[in-house]
Formats: structure tokens, C-alpha cells, sequence
């Protein structure tokens, strides 16, 4: 069973999604558009599609002129009841592209370990179902979604970034946070994006803090994450085939 994985940049790969992917024996299709990898025109061939984070705004076509052919596989995947997981960046191209809004933050970014709210709709859903209230999740980003697209669930909130998970249909999941990280995935972004993130009125020193200090629960809860979203992967590849 394969998954088709969009990286938009190095340092953003997989990371501990993919660990608990490969583990459920499921063969991860990584491509590196960004490193002049082209990106299939369609789905056919693969069971799912994981389109992964990065720095790009999810509109801005001429810093990642591969995002046309994202937003389209992203709509196939929808449109074919495929799984489909949206990792920060990921989640943005899929709402903006499905007719939801993303905007850039009004304050700084939103950095480290921020816990979540469950929302009523999460109870019965079968990839965060799971995930216990006040659950922390490694953020980092300068964008935000600030309208899901219609007919989206909220899964997840947070108090200071509203929509921080939902599902579009039966099998397709964007996720504002960052499930595939954890502090040393982190510390190299820290480095690149530090001055940046002072200067825009965060702590990116006090960011990577809490997520060492997190470092247990987040492994625990993307981990069981990921796994139920594979698991959604292979019971959706075995009623197509």
C-alpha cells in the first residue's frame, strides 16, 4: 500500500508520522518537488496522499511553483474518497483550495508545545478520536486557517489559533500542528528562523523548551494518531481492491 508524500522543502520530512507509517507496513512514495522532483498527475498508483509542511504561503505559486499540481491531487483525493492528511502547510493548501480562507497571523507565530481542545464532532472521529483534551501539539507557523472550507468538520481548537483540525468527508484530515516533530526536529528551525520569530514578538528559545519537556506525550499522541490514520489507509485500500 503506498503513500504518496509531498515534502515542500529540507528538514520538514515525515519525521515521526512516517516512522508510524512504515511501522504499520505501509511503503511511503517521498517526493522533493522543491529539489526539481515532479509530482505525478494524478493519484493512480497510490492508496493515499500526505502532503507535509513548510515555509511557503499555500497561494504563493512563484516561491513553490509545484503547488498547482499539490492543490490538484489534494481535490482528487477528496473527490475519490482517498486518505488524505494535511500537516500545517499541507492543511492550508487543502482548505484554501477546498473554499476555505488562510491568512497571515495578526500576531506572532505560533511556536512550541500549545495544547488542544476537543471538540464534540471529535468524539466519534476514527484518526483523532483519540487524542485526550489538553493534548499538546508542537506548532510552528506564520499563517494560520482562519475559514475551514463548507462542509468541514472541526475536530480540534486551540485558544490562541482556532481551527486546528478537521476532516473534509469520510477520509480526508488537515492538522494546523506539526504531529511529525519532535525538539530536535525542532532546534535546526530554531537556527534558521530564530531572528525572524524574536523579531515578529515570539520565543523561539522558550518554544523548543516545551517541547523537550513535552517530548513523551507528543510521541505518545501523534504516534497513536498516525497509526489510525494508516489504519484508515489500509481499510480504504482493501475496500477498493
Amino acid at each position: 500500500m503506498d503513500i504518496l508524500v509531498v515534502q515542500h522543502e529540507d528538514g520538514t520530512g515525515p519525521g515521526l508520522v512516517g516512522t508510524a507509517l512504515e511501522a504499520a507496513g505501509l511503503r511511503l512514495d517521498l517526493r522533493h518537488p522543491w529539489a526539481g522532483q515532479p509530482l505525478p498527475s494524478s493519484l493512480a498508483g497510490h492508496d493515499a496522499l500526505l502532503v507535509l509542511g513548510g515555509a511557503p504561503n499555500c497561494d504563493d505559486d512563484a516561491a513553490a511553483p509545484w503547488l498547482p499540481a499539490v492543490r490538484s491531487l489534494i481535490r482528487e483525493a477528496v473527490e475519490r474518497d482517498a486518505p488524505f492528511l494535511g500537516i500545517c502547510l499541507g492543511a492550508q493548501i487543502a482548505a484554501s483550495c477546498l473554499g476555505g480562507k488562510v491568512v497571515r497571523r495578526g500576531g506572532p507565530p505560533e511556536l512550541g508545545a500549545v495544547p488542544l481542545r476537543r471538540l464534540p464532532a471529535v468524539a466519534d472521529d476514527p484518526v483523532l478520536g483519540s487524542v485526550p483534551d489538553g493534548a499538546p501539539a508542537a506548532q510552528w507557523h506564520w499563517d494560520e486557517i482562519a475559514e475551514l472550507p463548507p462542509g468541514a468538520t472541526p475536530l480540534l481548537a486551540g485558544d490562541d489559533c482556532r481551527h486546528q483540525a478537521f476532516r473534509i468527508g469520510a477520509s480526508a484530515w488537515g492538522v494546523q500542528f506539526h504531529p511529525e516533530v519532535l525538539a530536535a526536529d525542532v532546534a535546526p528551525w530554531v537556527a534558521s528562523d530564530g531572528p525572524a520569530a524574536r523579531g515578529a514578538g515570539a520565543d523561539p528559545d522558550a518554544a523548543l523548551a516545551s517541547l523537550d519537556a513535552a517530548e513523551p506525550r507528543l510521541r505518545a499522541v501523534w504516534t497513536s494518531m498516525s497509526r489510525a490514520w494508516g489504519g484508515v489507509v489500509r481499510a480504504r485500500a482493501a475496500a477498493s481492491g
